[in-house]
């Protein structure tokens, strides 16, 4: 009997989708396994314990450049297509994570990061738009959930996948690993047909400024001093921002194509869909930073449970990614936003309710509550601004949804350990470290500290939970029908 023959090749919108979901997958799962080789790294460059500060550059390298680069060759990509960006893209993240296994200095390292960076954040509009291209209206919300999830999917193996290469080979072959993926991408992507792309110029001056800018700006805001006084740095790096900022708009009057396109961001659709991303992106740092520490301090348990916990939230994300594309499919983008938002913020509250008796099931079903409700809004978001931008600008309004939300992560992050400390440290004024004193005065003090603690790890969820509920009022703009052309 002859069996019948499966013939999906590389032309298929399908075969298309899964491409362009493995480059995102890859670049986010470098965006977090590089964390459990931290170290590693220390011992084998030689960083001393008084360097932190700098090794913590490893990971704000990478964040950086997958932020600022993303917006003009978002462009690039809708001026010279998209299987193009896709290709570049994906050779200068292999480029770079071929230079990271080769840095012999936290420098060398530091700087080879960022070229990976500048490829993996160009991977993601690319993504979003060859994909986009292949499929109907009508389809892009799915598929734009899908290609969320793969993201976010990403991001959480992405520690386990490290820790296990590191357990066999080494840290360095995290990223030698990386090679032989990069070269099946480019040979898949390379027998995608050619789909002609919209044309026009590409404003490199903006570009270049908008990019200074936006490098200026997250660097301000990724100082911890920003919210607590105490240095002019922040305050320098965002006031030079401000400044390309504004260079930028002189230079974009005379534009005939800029790379901010004034329709786009004049657009009330794209507003609400780029508001809703910033403070989502807050709220969702909220939970992604409180989670493992509040279990590594306060709860008393291990950094491993404290691992396994965030992984109940974030891999709750990918699931909610799916969830909403279809959603957004069927009853436009507002409904599943407003819900997912709704979901998210009582995710948090349930979470901020926690003591030092929480346990499962309540506390698995408040982190998979939390991670189902961020997970919803993904798809609508990235439609609402999509669609709106046509074919023009598809690449560069997948850009800018992305960056929204890292930029919202920003702030919140560095708002989170600012006003965090501050908090805990007016919580605490009135504790005196009972010295020499009684086992019960003792006692008395680590339960004044640890009720202190737990007060700010609430007010933690409260704050993401009071975003999220925010983030409703720009939702509420957003189209209430699905898109069907």
């Amino acid at each position: 009997m002859r069996m019948p023959r499966l013939a999906i090749s590389v032309s298929s919108p399908n075969a298309v989708l899964v491409t362009v979901c493995a480059g995102v997958f890859l670049a986010s799962l470098d965006q977090t396994s590089v964390v459990t080789a931290l170290p590693e790294i220390m011992l084998d460059l030689g960083i001393t314990v008084d360097r932190l500060d700098d090794l913590a550059w490893i990971v704000t390298a990478y964040l950086l450049g997958f932020t600022v680069a993303m917006p003009l060759l978002g462009r690039a990509g809708d001026v010279y297509g998209y299987r193009r960006l896709y290709i570049g893209a994906t050779l200068v993240f292999g480029a770079g994570s071929a230079l990271v296994a080769l840095a012999p200095s936290l420098g060398w390292l530091i700087g080879a990061r960022v070229v990976q960076a500048v490829g993996g954040g160009a991977l993601i509009p690319a993504a979003i738009a060859l994909a986009s291209e292949r499929f109907p209206a009508a389809r892009r919300p799915i598929v734009f959930g899908i290609v969320g999830a793969a993201a976010e999917m990403g991001a959480v193996l992405g520690p386990l996948y490290g820790g296990t290469i590191i357990h066999l080979l080494g840290w360095r072959w995290i990223f030698w690993t990386n090679l032989p993926v990069v070269v099946v991408l480019l040979g898949a992507v390379a027998a995608v047909p050619v789909v002609r792309a919209a044309g026009g110029r590409l404003d490199v001056r903006g570009g270049v400024l908008l990019a200074a800018g936006l490098a200026l700006v997250t660097l301000a805001l990724s100082q911890r001093s920003f919210f607590q006084g105490g240095s002019v740095l922040p305050y320098a790096l965002g006031a030079a921002g401000i400044v390309a900022f504004l260079l930028l708009a002189r230079v974009e009057r005379g534009a005939l194509e800029p790379v901010i396109s004034r329709a786009l961001f004049l657009s009330r659709r794209f507003a609400a869909a780029m508001s809703a991303q910033l403070l989502v992106g807050g709220a969702l740092i909220m939970a992604l930073v409180t989670v493992p520490l509040m279990t590594d301090t306060v709860l008393g348990e291990s950094p491993l449970e404290g691992g396994l916990r965030l992984m109940r939230f974030t891999g709750a994300i990918p699931v909610g990614a799916i969830a909403g594309g279809y959603a957004a499919r069927w009853l436009g983008p507002r409904i599943p936003t407003l819900a997912g938002l709704a979901i998210g913020a009582a995710g948090l509250l349930l979470m901020s309710t926690w003591d030092v008796s929480i346990r499962d099931p309540a506390l698995t079903l408040h982190l998979v509550t939390g991670g189902l409700g961020f997970g919803l809004v993904i798809a609508p978001l990235v439609v609402s601004a999509v669609d709106v931008a046509g074919d023009a600008y598809r690449g560069t309004a997948a850009a800018w949804i992305t960056v929204a939300r890292m930029l919202g992560m920003t702030l919140g992050l560095a708002a989170l350990s600012a006003w965090g400390m501050g908090y805990f440290q007016l919580l605490t004024t009135d504790f005196a470290f009972p010295l020499g004193g009684s086992a019960e005065a003792l006692s008395a003090y680590e339960a004044g500290v640890t009720g202190a603690a737990l007060d700010v790890f609430s007010a933690f969820f409260r704050a993401g939970a009071a975003l999220s509920l925010v983030a409703i009022v720009p939702a509420l703009f957003l189209p209430g029908r699905p898109s069907r052309a």
